[in-house]
């Protein structure tokens, strides 16, 4: 292949991605930061306490 041909074919690839996302950006679920960080730090603090109260 020649080299022009493979410059080409990553910038169609790059804009093709590029689409995509946009397209999903606005149907996609919007969940705030901190709503994902307090549900890992309740995650976690269920998995200690359960680990206290049924020990192995």
């Amino acid at each position: 292949m020649p080299k022009s041909s493979k410059k080409s074919e990553g910038f169609h690839s790059a804009a093709g991605l590029i689409r995509y996302f946009e397209a999903e950006e606005d149907v996609a679920l919007k969940i705030n930061p901190w709503m994902v960080v307090g549900l890992c730090v309740g995650l976690s603090a269920v998995v200690l306490i359960m680990t206290v109260i049924f020990p192995t």
